[in-house]
Order: structure tokens, then C-alpha cells, then sequence
């Protein structure tokens, strides 16, 4: 109770204090050494004993209907924008095809991507993908994924044929899929938050919040990845795409868990995940390179398995889709805390 006074004063709950208990590392096992059964019963008995502070919060003030729509209608405008900005630029290209140089339709593409990154920055900083702590490193590797998703193809294709023998060709349309994805992205990420924060409010124990919250999570994914194929093929189809876009789904949902845990302060597991997988597809190309050196053929082995396997683009596909599963696996654990959804 000394310890944790200040946490136990201002708490409107016990449910409350469990998960200032949760974040500050307590678990079942301490509570055990208060003779207690479990955190939530600890934080019970705080909750009874603490007195209230000296002075009490003002009570919670809730947004009117009209305030809380036209919030909605703000971000959701700014998740538009990035998608907009990429359709723009490629509707532009595709009208002025033959009549602009090369110069000028260079031109036309880098203002497409100034915009877009621009759209993009608003729109993260803004609503239920804006992560309170910054998402570190996360850019960084999030700028080489959606470089390899254009020109990764064929870069690793004229490796294993011999190569790079020449200017990459690059496949633009997931890039325009993803961003028209953005806005998706948003209103799931914003029904999970809005769910699993009734069902904190409404839970009685750590466990049943748990059980009730990893559904959601898995509800959330599912329902992003259904708005995102769709327009991952209409994509394809407008740019004259190949294939099944795997490798650009499993870069979408990887994206989205990271954004999805940084928005509920834990971008770490997210940026290692992003790390793990730009790792992945820069080792491709290098192992092919690497067994043209007297001795070292059987570094390409796997690389060229998997290429036969599945195309050229069943290396991003691993890559992004093994990083995606490991973290909603972590995901799933660490969003069933109710820590993860304290208001701040």
C-alpha cells in the first residue's frame, strides 16, 4: 500500500489497480506472498484499504456523439489521404504515357511519393495508429520493405539468373494497395481499441479480460485482411500486377501489428519484428552472391529452393509472413493486459 499509494489513491476501480499492479511487474505469484490468490484479488484489498486522496479527479468528461463523429471524420479523412496521393500519381502516369520523357515522368513520381509520405505522417500522427512514444527505428525498416515490395522481384530474379545486369522493373502496385489500406487499418485498429476498452471496464478479473480480448485481436487481423486483398488486386489489376499478392498481404498485416502495438505503447516487439524481416530479404540476394565465391555454392541452395518453390516472390512472402505470425503471437499476449488499454 506504500509502495503503490499513489496508484491506489487516484484509481477509480480495482480493476484499475490490478493493471498498474500488471505494468509495474507484479504477477499471481507476488500476490501469493500477500496470501492472496491473484493480482485482482490484491488489488481488491488495496482498493478497500486505500483512503481516497486529498483531492478528488473531476469526473471523466465524455465527448458529445457530434464531438466524437466529427473526431472520427477527421482522422478517417487523413487515412484517405496516402491512397489518394498514390492513385493521383499513377492516374497522372497513366494518362501522360508517351507524352512526358523520362525526366519529367521521374519528376511526376517523386512529387507522388513527397505527397504520399507527407499524407502518411498526418495521418499517423492523428487518431488510432498514433503511437504516444514514437515507434523508433520502425521507419527505417518499414522504407526497405516497401522498397523490396516494388523492385525485390526482380532484383532477386536477375541475381539468380546471373545478374544484376541491368535497371530494375519496378511493380508499383502494392505499394498503391498498401496505402489505400491505411484507411482500413485505422477504423480496425479503432474497433479493437474501442472493444477491448468495454470489455476492461466491464471485466471482473485479469483472466476473463484476457480470454475476451485475444478474439478481438484475431477478429481485428481478419477483418484487415479482408479489406486488404480486395484492394491489393484492384491494384494489380489497374497496374497491371501478376499473381496472387501474398507477399504484399503478409507486408500489410505485418504493418498493421507493428502500428497496432506501438498505438498501445509497445513498439519495440514491432520494430524487431520489421528488423527480423528486412534481415531476411537482404539475405536472399546476398546468399546468391555470396555462392559464386569457389566453395560456397551451397549457400544459394535454400534460395533457389524456395524460388522454384514459389516465384520470386515467395521470399518476401516468408520474410514478411513469419514476422507477421511470430508478432501477433506476441500480440496476443501482450494486448490481453490490461495495461495495454489505460487511458492516459
Amino acid at each position: 500500500m506504500h509502495h503503490h499509494r499513489a496508484l491506489c489513491e487516484r484509481a477509480v476501480s480495482p480493476l484499475e489497480i490490478a493493471a498498474g499492479l500488471e505494468a509495474h511487474g507484479l504477477t499471481d505469484r507476488t500476490a501469493a506472498r500477500y496470501r492472496h490468490r491473484d493480482v485482482f484479488a490484491l488489488a481488491e484489498e488495496l482498493y478497500a484499504r486505500t483512503p481516497a486522496g486529498p483531492a478528488e479527479p473531476p469526473p471523466p468528461v465524455i465527448p458529445a456523439p457530434h464531438l466524437d463523429a466529427g473526431a472520427r471524420a477527421g482522422w478517417t479523412l487523413l487515412a484517405l489521404l496516402p491512397g489518394a496521393a498514390c492513385l493521383a500519381t499513377a492516374g497522372v502516369l497513366r494518362l501522360t504515357e508517351g507524352a512526358l520523357g523520362g525526366g519529367a515522368r521521374a519528376a511526376v513520381t517523386l512529387t507522388g511519393a513527397l505527397l504520399a509520405c507527407l499524407a502518411l505522417r498526418l495521418c499517423l500522427r492523428r487518431g488510432p495508429l498514433r503511437a504516444p512514444e514514437g515507434a523508433g527505428r520502425a521507419g527505417l525498416y518499414a522504407c526497405w520493405l516497401l522498397s523490396f515490395a516494388v523492385y525485390g522481384e526482380e532484383l532477386i530474379a536477375q541475381v539468380i539468373s546471373g545478374g544484376p545486369d541491368g535497371p530494375w522493373q519496378p511493380s508499383p502496385a502494392p505499394l498503391l494497395g498498401l496505402a489505400a489500406a491505411i484507411a482500413p487499418a485505422a477504423w480496425c485498429a479503432h474497433l479493437f481499441t474501442v472493444r477491448a476498452r468495454r470489455r476492461l471496464d466491464g471485466s471482473r478479473a485479469l483472466e476473463e479480460f484476457g480470454a475476451g480480448v485475444r478474439p478481438l485481436l484475431l477478429g481485428a487481423v481478419a477483418l484487415f485482411l479482408c479489406a486488404l486483398l480486395p484492394l491489393l488486386h484492384l491494384a494489380g489489376l489497374g497496374l497491371g500486377g501478376t499473381g496472387t499478392p501474398v507477399a504484399a498481404a503478409a507486408l500489410g498485416v505485418l504493418f498493421f501489428l507493428a502500428r497496432l502495438l506501438a498505438a498501445h505503447g509497445l513498439p519495440g516487439p514491432g520494430t524487431v519484428a520489421l528488423a527480423a524481416a528486412c534481415a531476411v530479404e537482404a539475405a536472399a540476394p546476398a546468399l546468391v552472391l555470396a555462392a559464386r565465391l569457389p566453395g560456397l555454392d551451397p549457400l544459394a541452395r535454400p534460395v533457389h529452393a524456395l524460388v522454384e518453390a514459389g516465384g520470386t516472390g515467395a521470399v518476401p512472402a516468408l520474410a514478411c509472413g513469419a514476422a507477421a505470425l511470430g508478432l501477433l503471437v506476441h500480440a496476443s499476449a501482450a494486448l490481453s493486459r490490461a495495461s495495454a488499454h489505460t487511458r492516459t
